[in-house]
């Protein structure tokens, strides 16, 4: 930081002034490095007017002082001042240095005082703290609503199709169902869609598909919507509880929540490895993982809103998805530990869905999402 060095003021009221400039002027060794070779030159140093006097074997020289980019005051440490040719000055002993300029007239900075300051680091801390929770929370969010909505349509789709094709045939095989019945159920969801308020309902493309992560459905950039067996097998066919599941998925694509998370956890993997480097992957993929559990939970509550909406569009009622969760909570995998091992008869509802999160990988694709308490309680008020 470049400051200006300037003498004390005297005046006749205050004869300390007169005494700091008269210790300002006495010399200070120190050494001078004339920017062309790593040679030291033993030098002493000494204020005279707005100007610094440097004096040694061989070097003579006498800089204005706003030409010397004076170096900040630190607790421990070697000075070192540049100067405009690019040559330097510096001084082992650091207090010496502090007491020379400030005699000199050497007013710190704001800043520099501030890092002195414990209470001020500590203040500090807590405000950067607070300033990026802050926009980890809501600016985040809101920056990726308002990205998103430059981004074409198109790319949602190109982006869904290649992630399609990525799951396809690796978690997913060919549908089992009847065509009979895959052909009710899309025709049961498009009349249901078509109650919406014209232009509000998104293009979708309805996909059954025989997975490896249970009953469920998700929803993909672009609006490819996949229902799994499982989940079609799991409610026995009830088309009013599927129609709620893929309202559900269609909310999805409807807020583009798919496009909104990627760019969310590109900005925070962009941020963290900022802050982390690349050379620590775990620490980088931290608060990627946790941003995107974290709004994947706001997304689902979104979603379940839609879900509502064209549930009512459709003369549905609300309390269909109740017994979707009811079911989810008493799901056993096929072949699990948990599935085969004998359970009291008593056991709680609860109990068994913490088991089957445990034992299962659809724990893991419904980990994110809020509790089921919640939604249950959301799809009953709803009812209402």
């Amino acid at each position: 930081m470049r400051r200006a060095m300037r003498p004390a003021t005297s005046s006749a009221s205050t004869s300390a002034c007169d005494t700091a400039m008269s210790d300002a002027r006495v010399p200070l060794a120190a050494d001078y490095f004339d920017g062309r070779s790593a040679r030291a030159h033993p030098v002493m140093l000494s204020l005279e007017g707005d100007s610094l006097a440097i004096e040694g074997e061989g070097v003579s020289r006498r800089v204005p002082c706003r030409q010397v980019m004076w170096p900040e005051r630190t607790r421990h440490g070697m000075r070192v001042a540049h100067l405009s040719d690019g040559a330097s000055i510096q001084c082992g002993d650091a207090g010496a240095w502090d007491a020379w300029t400030q005699a000199g007239g050497h007013h710190e900075s704001f800043v520099v005082k501030v890092q002195q300051s414990w209470r001020w680091v500590v203040a500090s801390l807590f405000v950067t703290v607070a300033v990026l929770a802050a926009g980890y929370q809501w600016g985040l969010p809101w920056a990726a609503r308002k990205s998103v909505a430059f981004i074409p349509l198109s790319v949602d789709e190109s982006i869904g199709e290649s992630a399609f094709a990525s799951v396809d045939g690796q978690l997913m095989s060919p549908s089992q169902l009847p065509a009979e019945q895959q052909a009710r159920i899309r025709t049961a969801f498009e009349r249901a869609v078509a109650t919406l308020p014209p232009g509000t309902a998104p293009r979708y493309q309805l996909v059954f598909r025989k997975s490896s992560i249970g009953p469920n459905a998700f929803a993909l950039p672009g609006g490819t919507m996949v229902l799994t067996d499982e989940l079609v097998k799991l409610v026995k066919g009830d088309e009013q509880v599927i129609v709620g599941v893929l309202g559900h998925e269609l909310g999805h694509v409807r807020k583009r929540h798919g496009m909104r998370m990627l760019a969310q956890v590109s900005a925070l993997g962009a941020v963290s490895s900022l802050v982390f480097g690349d050379f620590n992957g775990l620490l980088a993929a931290a608060p990627v993982w946790l941003g995107q559990a974290s709004y994947s939970r706001d997304a689902e509550r979104e979603a379940d809103v839609e879900s509502v909406r064209l549930m009512k569009a459709a003369g549905i009622p609300p309390s269909a998805m109740v017994k979707f969760f009811e079911l989810i909570a008493t799901y056993e995998p096929e072949g699990s530990e948990a599935a085969s091992a004998p359970k009291a008869a008593s056991e709680p509802k609860a109990a068994k869905g913490a088991r089957r999160r445990e034992s299962s990988w659809l724990g893991i694709a419904i980990a994110s999402h809020p509790a089921d308490e919640e939604r249950i309680a959301f799809f009953r008020d709803a009812a209402r």
